[in-house]
């Protein structure tokens, strides 16, 4: 038997949870954990059924219930694949990206491109409400989501502001970072969505071809004061990422 079955086989018959809900769980987990990567293809049913002993049915429906929960996909004949991992973020709530998909049961991680101090292009200056050619700094990163990449993120902050953050580790999300050690309480977030072609240099990163269709989000978030503080690019794969949003009739 593969270490890989052998991982998975954690269910036990006293436990009040169904079988195929344990099955599920011990296969989400090995998803979760790069067990199984992007596109892999998940043991067979016959092979889950002698690994956790158990009857065909109950195998499908733990399968189904990953398809339902978009970590699996189906295709005839050939079984069942692990799906890229897509994030799910809440337009509603100003957060950091490990800050949004951790307690979904993501595994984060950041690679820092570049840190730099630089003149501000004249978009950034309008939107950090600086003189052009003033200098900040920016912060270009790749974020990833179980591994895979799934985010560029291209971030600009005032002197003052950015000043304080060379040196630091800035594969952390940046905004726990603001107010737990600068003192600045975060405040509102402007958001502008648009569909787009990726362009080399964001299809090198993302491993896409390029001119795929990216999710490109503009961002400038504000201090509880009204000042602007970081001004961001982001870059999501497209078939990787979706914000969500409840609106209500008034």
């Amino acid at each position: 038997m593969s270490t890989k079955e052998d991982k998975t086989k954690t269910i036990r018959n006293e436990s009040v949870q169904p079988l195929y809900a344990q099955i599920k769980e011990a296969l989400k987990q090995r998803i979760l954990e790069g067990d199984y990567v992007a596109h892999e293809r998940l043991p067979s049913e016959s092979e889950l059924m002698k690994v956790y002993g158990v009857s065909r049915i109950t195998v499908r429906q733990a399968l189904r219930d990953l398809h339902t929960d978009g970590l699996v996909f189906s295709v005839q004949g050939k079984g069942t694949f692990v799906s890229r991992p897509k994030a799910v973020q809440d337009i509603q709530r100003l957060q950091g990206f490990g800050e949004a998909m951790t307690p979904q049961g993501y595994e984060t991680s950041t690679r820092v491109i570049e840190v730099q101090e630089t003149r501000a292009a004249p978009e950034v200056a309008e939107a950090l409400n600086i003189s052009r050619g003033n200098k900040v700094v920016e912060l270009k990163r790749i974020r990833y989501l179980n591994r895979e990449p799934i985010s560029i993120d291209n971030s600009f902050f005032p002197l003052e502001i950015g000043e304080k953050l060379l040196g630091r580790d800035m594969t952390q999300d940046i905004f726990p970072l603001l107010e737990n050690e600068f003192g600045i309480g975060l405040g509102h977030a402007d958001l502008k969505i648009e569909a787009v072609s990726a362009s080399e240099d964001v299809s090198k990163h993302l491993n896409i071809d390029s001119g795929a269709s990216i999710l490109r989000i503009q961002r400038l978030v504000f201090s509880k004061d009204g000042d602007p503080i970081d001004f961001e690019y982001l870059s999501y794969r497209g078939d990787a990422f979706q914000y969500q949003l409840r609106v209500d009739r008034q």
